[in-house]
C-alpha cells in the first residue's frame, strides 16, 4: 500500500474517531459533580438533585440577543417540566459578544422579554461549562440521574429557530426532556447551538 494511501486511510480513521467521540460525549457518563453559586452566594451541587428525574443546566447571558430571544421559551419549559420532577438551573455565563458573528443579525431583532431573569446561578471559573462542554449562550444540557451519578443525555440548542418561535419545527430540548421524564435515554444527543460565545 502506498504512503499516500496510508495517509488517506489514517486521516479517514482519525475523522471517524473524532465523530464517534464527539457523538458519544453526550451519551457517556458519569458526569462529575460540580457546584454553582446562587444569587445569595449559596453553593448548590449537582449531586443534591439526585432524586430528580432530570436536571437541565442552561447557560445564558442577559446581554446576549439569543438568550433574550429564548427567554420566554425557557421559562415555559421550566414551568412545564419542573412539575414532572425536572430541575432547571439557569447559569449566567460571561460572553464574547463581539466575537460571535451569529449575533450580528440577532441584535437587530426586537426582543420582547418577560422581565424575569434566567441567570440565577454563577459558575466560578467556568468549571461546569468546561466540564459539560458548553461554548455558547443559550446552550442547554440535560442530565439524568443514574446509579453512579448523572449521565448526559443531551447538549446543545433549545430548538431549530432562535429568531421566530412560531416557525420552530424541531424542539430538541423538549424531546430530550420527554425521553428523560419517561425514563428513556432519548435519540438525539447533541445539536449545535446558535448563540454568543462564552468568554473563557
Amino acid at each position: 500500500m502506498s504512503l499516500r494511501r496510508l495517509s488517506l486511510l489514517a486521516a479517514a480513521l482519525l475523522i471517524t474517531a473524532t465523530v464517534v467521540v464527539t457523538s458519544a460525549r453526550a451519551q457517556s457518563g458519569p458526569v462529575s459533580d460540580f457546584t454553582l453559586k446562587s444569587a445569595d452566594n449559596t453553593a448548590v451541587s449537582l449531586s443534591s438533585f439526585a432524586e430528580k428525574k432530570g436536571v437541565v443546566v442552561v447557560f445564558t447571558n442577559p446581554s446576549c440577543p439569543f438568550s433574550k430571544l429564548y427567554e420566554s421559551r425557557l421559562l415555559a419549559l421550566a414551568s412545564q417540566y419542573e412539575g414532572q420532577g425536572v430541575q432547571f438551573l439557569f447559569v449566567n455565563a460571561p460572553i464574547n459578544l463581539e466575537q460571535a458573528p451569529e449575533a450580528a443579525g440577532a441584535d437587530k431583532v426586537k426582543v420582547k422579554t418577560t422581565g424575569a431573569s434566567l441567570g440565577q446561578y454563577s459558575d466560578e471559573g467556568l468549571k461546569a461549562a468546561t466540564l459539560l462542554g458548553v461554548t455558547k449562550t443559550p446552550e442547554a444540557v440535560v442530565l439524568q440521574p443514574t446509579g453512579n451519578g448523572f449521565t448526559m443525555r443531551y447538549r446543545g440548542a433549545i430548538d431549530d429557530n432562535p429568531q421566530m418561535e412560531s416557525y420552530v419545527k424541531d424542539r430538541y430540548l423538549k424531546a430530550a426532556l420527554d425521553a428523560v421524564v419517561a425514563g428513556q435515554a432519548g435519540g438525539l444527543t447533541e445539536k449545535r447551538a446558535s448563540g454568543c460565545l462564552i468568554k473563557k
